[in-house]
């Protein structure tokens, strides 16, 4: 049987460029870092002391109290995100088969916020005193219910949760479910809102995070030379992907192709990637083989691209192992220079940048690209954007555990 296609016809950001996709898109257009000193709470023992939060957000703007009590952060800044994508998708759910419509996400921590939250309040004032919304909100699932219960998506319904990589497989899996019949229209994407006091201690002391405290906008710096470590980000990316036909009979506005989809484990480490680049290069290759490509009809890759020292250098290295003499002809930048690293909720936010480069023929910048480092020599796009034909783009996530996937997607 041959398998259908899949293309995605609406996207919704939340990040600390903007509270929806046009805004956080002109922002990392214009080369806007969301950095800046962490506001949530008091960072005097932490050796980083900033993070890309989602400065303006405020849950009673979006939220009834008494159902923003039923939420934990990861998952309202989801939901938010899902509005936008299923309003810019134009689908009336109402005279869909809902049925034949679901819901996978990815997040890679969940409800940190309130565990911690919880705990404190336990500690204090006794176990009878936790909410009996606890277990309801912290779950990673949690946001895939409650998005299937907004929009009354009644298919398959779950959260994937493999640390950086948790978005991407979310949307792999998503795609291919649509590809094999299953659904017709699937809801996908990733939040994570783990900037809390105990989530950002575990990362300082696994030394991932930069420390450049005296300026936290020109902290992340992928591929520059003097890069050291992560920012720290928040928020979440939605993206609504349909069988084409599907769409194409209700007259949707389709924004891009979902062509290939790629998953790989480096199988050692559970932090530290592996220095023959190995898996990264599998991924896309697998990526580029399921979508029927050669690696020269690539134009753009949203690299991974952390800001720091070994996944910058191993990227590039797989890079140009999967593109070869193509490589010195590719734009690749990393959106994490601008919205830091939304960790689990990476890959779904990168991938809307994708499209965004796609629809516009635009790449946006690395910012912070300085000094070159002799391992990273690929074309990084520094500190400005740059109009570019994008007929295909590829996008890496790269996590913790080993886990390699990458998404391919092109012009319809």
């Amino acid at each position: 049987m041959s398998r259908r296609r899949v293309v995605i016809t609406g996207a919704g950001a939340v990040s600390s460029l903007g509270l929806d996709l046009p805004t956080t898109w002109s922002n990392l257009l214009e080369g806007q870092s969301g950095a800046g000193l962490i506001t949530k709470f008091d960072t005097e023992k932490h050796t980083c002391k900033f993070a890309c939060e989602v400065w303006d957000w405020q849950s009673a703007e979006h939220f009834p109290k008494k159902e923003s009590k039923r939420l934990e952060l990861f998952t309202m800044y989801y939901l938010v995100a899902a509005s936008e994508a299923m309003k810019a998708s134009g689908l009336d759910m109402d005279n869909q088969d809902r049925t034949r419509a679901g819901c996978i996400l990815g997040t890679g921590i969940g409800g940190i916020q309130e565990i911690e939250a919880s705990k404190i309040l336990q500690r204090a004032r006794g176990a009878d005193r936790v909410s009996p919304f606890f277990i309801p909100k912290i779950m990673a699932n949690a946001m895939a219910g409650q998005a299937a219960i907004r929009f009354g998506l009644m298919g398959t319904c779950y959260v994937t949760s493999s640390a950086c990589a948790s978005a991407s497989h979310a949307i792999g899996i998503a795609m291919r479910t649509i590809q094999y019949g299953e659904a017709d229209i699937m809801l996908t994407g990733g939040s994570e809102a783990a900037t809390s006091e105990l989530g950002l201690a575990g990362f300082c002391s696994l030394k991932a995070v930069s420390t450049r405290n005296d300026d936290p906008k020109r902290a992340s710096r992928p591929f520059d030379k003097d890069r050291d470590g992560f920012v720290m980000g928040e928020g979440a990316a939605a993206l609504v992907l349909e069988e084409y036909e599907h769409a194409k009979a209700r007259g949707a506005n389709i924004l891009c192709e979902v062509r290939g989809y790629g998953s790989t484990d480096d199988a050692f480490h559970i932090t530290a990637p592996k220095e023959d680049a190995d898996g990264p290069v599998r991924a896309m290759q697998m990526a580029l083989t399921d979508g029927g490509l050669n690696p020269t009809d690539v134009q753009y890759v949203n690299a991974h691209g952390t800001s720091t020292f070994l996944n910058d250098k191993i990227e590039t290295a797989a890079v140009r192992r999967v593109f070869g003499d193509h490589a010195d002809k590719l734009a690749v930048s990393s959106t994490k220079s601008m919205v830091g690293h939304l960790l689990g909720a990476s890959g779904a936010m990168e991938l809307a940048a994708c499209a965004m480069s796609i629809r516009d023929s635009v790449v946006h910048p690395t910012i912070n690209y300085e000094t070159p480092d002799p391992d990273c020599d690929l074309d990084y796009v520094p500190n400005e954007s740059r109009e570019v034909n994008v007929d295909c783009a590829i996008s890496n996530s790269l996590g913790f555990g080993g886990h390699n996937t990458s998404l391919v997607i092109a012009k319809i």
